[in-house]
């Protein structure tokens, strides 16, 4: 095959013709968003998922920072490494923030950049403790959990609430976008998809984790334990009188202290699981259910019959 007839066809891969055709698609692109002119930069994945290990650095430095370190080096490395990434980080908030108005100039975003990154940075302690309840909860609530150090660097569950607790914040102080992009880095790595909106409290627990989903405005109590394919999501979605989805109405549940959901219940709409209740795996629940309930699908179904509903 590459004998000597071969050498004289000719590469045309047509080039010129697709640069003009993904120009002229580019330009609709932009016209359809009402902009004709270069829209400002997205904030980037590739160096949030620096942010994101150099903070994970940060807050465990004993486990997750450099391997030479001593009890002398600790505080220099973390007060440096954390310089440098705020700094960093500020530069991706900037950039979300002149995404959304529309402007490239610097001066419009700095002020509000710089105080966002400086609210995020006080909250790394709040943060770690979090964090510190999570691991905990984890290694207490898993029989094959060896030590908390093992849970940390092994558990994507403590990789996806890592991921969510720094998000949350973001989210909360004005950088959706950036919140955004760092659930979607642990989604990815993880396959478990929380929603930076979402409110988690203390010792939250994901087991095996797979296939988790936590919407936006869903809110989580503490001492919670959930398993893989747990859906806390929407089960209607609005529509205003022009057919458009309306955004950031309440739609998903609301998990209060001490429950445990195990593997594929899905819990749907804005609806309450009391305190201490436990809902069964494969569960399909769009009613709340009162404190110390024991929810099962044979008690699902005993419901489905008694309403008239039928299964």
């Amino acid at each position: 095959m590459n004998g000597p007839g071969y050498q004289n066809i000719k590469q045309d891969w047509g080039i010129d013709e697709l640069v003009t055709k993904l120009r002229h698609l580019r330009v609709q692109s932009l016209e359809t968003r009402h902009r004709r002119d270069r829209p400002p930069k997205l904030p980037s994945r590739k160096e949030l998922q620096k942010i994101l290990d150099g903070l994970g650095a940060v807050l465990f430095p004993n486990r997750l920072g450099l391997p030479d370190l001593n009890d002398e080096g600790i505080d220099y490395f973390v007060g440096h490494t954390l310089d440098t990434l705020l700094r960093e980080l500020y530069k991706q908030i900037r950039r979300e923030l002149q995404f959304t108005s529309g402007h490239t100039a610097v001066d419009d975003a700095y002020p509000q950049a710089v105080a966002i990154t400086r609210e995020f940075a006080a909250r790394l302690p709040e943060v770690r403790t979090l964090l510190d309840s999570d691991i905990q909860a984890a290694y207490e609530g898993d029989p094959a959990a060896r030590s908390s150090d093992e849970v940390l660097v092994c558990y994507p569950g403590i990789t996806a609430i890592t991921h969510h607790r720094l998000a949350h914040i973001l989210y909360q102080l004005g950088a959706p976008l950036v919140a955004r992009i760092i659930s979607e880095l642990a989604h990815s790595a993880t396959g478990i998809d929380i929603h930076p909106g979402a409110k988690i409290g203390e010792s939250f627990f994901i087991d095996h984790g797979t296939g988790v989903v936590i919407g936006e405005t869903a809110v989580i109590g503490r001492h919670v334990r959930v398993y893989q394919a747990v859906t806390l999501g929407a089960k209607r979605f609005q529509k205003d009188d022009d057919g458009i989805l309306v955004k950031g109405n309440a739609r998903h549940p609301i998990v209060e202290d001490d429950v445990v959901i195990y593997a594929g219940a899905t819990i749907l709409g804005r609806i309450t699981i009391g305190r201490g209740s436990t809902i069964g795996g494969n569960v399909w629940l769009t009613y709340s259910v009162p404190p110390g309930s024991n929810i099962t699908q044979a008690h699902v179904r005993s419901e489905l019959f008694h309403d008239g509903g039928g299964i």
